[in-house]
């Protein structure tokens, strides 16, 4: 279904007549539609009893479980959110204002970079999607580069700006070198296996002999996958690419770049992680890991790797964000940091940790969504660069970045000027900062009761002291917004006006829709401890679901 809508939707761009009959606004809301009624598709399949352990399609190539199912509707669901969420332009103000031609607002709709991220978030998703669900080296490398190849043209989306060319670049290359590293450790696996379904391929390997060369290529090329996809999560010491890819990419691309990428991602290496762990047999070869005097040795060597790119991610992901003016590459080493924590429970990989990780993702997806949202709307408020930027698309020169708030300090006294913005972006800072009775506070709780459960007693105390040391940076952040008033009289009576109401003839409209999405993440993540029991049983089910099969 969301094939033949993209193909449908190509078609309407690619025809004149068509195009230019369509206004760029209503691309996203029929994405975003397409989106959730997808998602609506999952859901109604998420109640089938059949499907048990799982379910394989097109000859095994993918297999369809309830925790496949799950996060196909956490996936598009975000996606929609994030497609709604652009601020919309306000074509009354356009007509009423700019008196613009036929021929200028011809050149408007067809320049409008709102069509093409559409359609690439709907491509995107789409290998998203994919990739949750692939049980075949084929498959998930596939998936893997349609989901890429999407995230690689958004973040270059705007082609007159050099910032975002230059983080499209950097992106591309250094991802297309982990894609080259994942695709080595596919071809070695089938070298020595001659398989590449994966079911398969964990048969194999529990039942031969542990000297066996088999075992010895199985693991170079699982090491070189596990590389590849820590290195598409930015993981440290990975990570270098992802604060300048983050910074100089439009806030809105951005908001897409740091969650769902991540997200499927996520999911395929916990899928892996939980096979070669129920391998009984599949114990450590000693020639591929180095800390063996360190590491005990019945570990695996892949949570061994997990958990030093987790200590890794969690030290660089606090240490230099407390460095960062810039409020992009602040949140980009934030994000690096809860990268940590959701390694941390990959690695453990129990009943609790695996509960703990299904947690934090959703948490994390809530927070930092309605994070990037609001900063978006910050910029279009304190900005409002509105008619700068329509003259920039009428010249062909339209970066993206208009209306985009770059450093910490733009954000001097909003509490001020937007009260209700500024609590709801504090908000989701705190729970970010771990503190309660916010979500944000939970998700942590949970990774560090299944990481003391499980003796990682030096794991957790790092954890705990990164979380306070964090909180600091986010603090910083809260005390600009809150202590440092602006001087309103370097406003002029316009600009005070459109910042003491939003809706009012306001240049970029900020739609009742992006004020009740706002809302409604801003209370989950509020009230959560007065009904936590929908998400926990939830998370709980699934978990256990995942160790009975």
């Amino acid at each position: 279904m969301m094939f033949i809508s993209i193909m449908i939707l190509i078609v309407a761009i690619a025809l004149p007549s068509i195009n230019r009959n369509i206004s760029p606004n209503l691309y996203l809301r029929i994405s975003s539609l397409l989106l959730l009624y997808t998602g609506a598709l999952a859901f109604n399949a998420f109640y089938i009893q059949s499907i048990g352990s799982g379910i394989g399609i097109y000859s095994g190539l993918f297999q369809i479980t309830l925790f496949t199912q799950l996060f196909d509707i956490v996936i598009v669901l975000t996606g929609s959110v994030i497609l709604i969420a652009w601020p919309l332009i306000n074509h009354k103000f356009i007509d009423n204002n700019l008196e613009l031609n036929e021929a200028s607002k011809n050149i408007l709709s067809i320049n409008n970079y709102r069509i093409k991220y559409s359609i690439i978030v709907l491509i995107s998703t789409l290998g998203s999607l994919l990739l949750v669900s692939s049980s075949n080296l084929i498959t998930l490398y596939l998936s893997l580069e349609l989901q890429s190849f999407g995230v690689y043209i958004l973040a270059s989306l705007y082609r007159h700006s050099e910032l975002a060319i230059s983080a499209g670049l950097k992106y591309f290359l250094l991802g297309s070198l982990a894609s080259c590293i994942i695709l080595l450790g596919c071809g070695l696996i089938y070298t020595f296996t001659g398989l590449t379904n994966l079911e398969s391929i964990y048969s194999m390997i529990s039942v031969i002999d542990n000297n066996n060369n088999i075992l010895l290529g199985f693991s170079l090329g699982l090491i070189l996958i596990f590389i590849g996809l820590l290195f598409k999560i930015a993981a440290a010491p990975l990570h270098n690419w992802a604060p300048d890819v983050y910074a100089d990419s439009a806030t809105i691309i951005t908001t897409w770049l740091t969650i769902i990428p991540k997200i499927s991602i996520f999911l395929i290496l916990f899928e892996i992680q939980t096979h070669i762990n129920l391998i009984e047999n599949f114990n450590i070869i000693l020639e591929l890991n180095p800390l063996n005097n360190i590491i005990n040795n019945h570990s695996l060597w892949s949570k061994n790797l997990l958990l030093i790119s987790s200590l890794l991610s969690l030290l660089i992901g606090t240490i230099l964000g407390l460095a960062q003016s810039k409020l992009k590459r602040l949140l980009a080493y934030s994000t690096i940091s809860h990268v940590g924590f959701i390694l941390l429970a990959l690695a453990i990989n129990s009943e609790q940790s695996i509960e703990a990780l299904i947690f934090y993702i959703i948490q994390y997806t809530i927070t930092n969504l309605n994070t990037f949202l609001i900063i978006i709307l910050f910029g279009y408020i304190i900005k409002n660069s509105f008619r700068d930027l329509i003259q920039s698309i009428m010249v062909e020169d339209e970066t993206g970045t208009e209306n985009d708030i770059n450093y910490i300090s733009e954000l001097k006294g909003q509490f001020f000027l937007n009260p209700v913005l500024s609590i709801s972006l504090t908000i989701c800072l705190f729970s970010m900062a771990g503190i309660p009775p916010l979500i944000g506070f939970f998700s942590k709780q949970f990774v560090l009761y299944s990481a003391i459960q499980n003796g990682y007693y030096f794991m957790s105390i790092i954890a705990i002291i990164v979380s306070i040391i964090s909180a600091s940076y986010y603090l910083k952040l809260i005390k600009i917004i809150f202590t440092e008033e602006v001087n309103t009289i370097e406003y002029s009576d316009k600009e005070i006006k459109i910042i003491n109401n939003l809706n009012s003839n306001s240049e970029i409209e900020i739609s009742s829709t992006n004020s009740f999405i706002i809302s409604t993440l801003t209370l989950s993540i509020l009230f959560f401890v007065l009904k936590p029991s929908i998400l926990l049983n939830s998370t709980t089910i699934l978990s256990l679901s995942l160790f009975n099969f």
